[in-house]
């Protein structure tokens, strides 16, 4: 009988368990934590590399003032345009401007440009993509 409260109340053996059990959740926990974070990273990196948008055409309106660019989403994930700069310069347009999956549409900016002036383009998407060019106006 005292062999057997003797061994109950030796606990030598229960501390290195009690610790290899703390070490395995907490190394499960952080693997979970940095699978989520890879996962979700990965996820917003892989939407920013599909998308494309290709401006196929400009014209430049006398007869309204505008520029107005021929734009086709050419990726795999929905566009939607969150601004476009002329010459550097921010410039109004129709808001909201989204563009599906291989479609297409034109976006009218409202600038009074000049005949035979050279312009610089820029559109820019909501996840950051440019996609510009310098165009004559004629």
């Amino acid at each position: 009988m005292r062999r057997k409260l003797r061994l109950l109340r030796d606990s030598r053996a229960i501390t290195p368990v009690l610790s290899n059990l703390l070490l395995t959740v907490v190394a499960v926990a952080a693997m979970a934590l940095a699978t989520s974070a890879t996962y979700v990273i990965t996820l917003n990196l892989r939407e920013n590399m599909s998308e494309r948008l290709v401006i196929e055409d400009t014209w430049f309106d006398s007869g309204t003032g505008n520029i107005d660019l021929y734009l086709h989403n050419v990726g795999k994930v929905a566009i939607h345009v969150a601004a476009v700069y002329v010459n550097h310069t921010s410039q109004p347009f129709a808001k909201p401007f989204d563009l599906g999956l291989s479609s297409h549409g034109w976006l009218n900016v409202s600038l009074s440009w000049t005949s035979g002036s050279l312009y610089y383009i820029d559109v820019v998407t909501t996840r950051g993509a440019h996609v510009g060019g310098y165009y004559k106006a004629s």
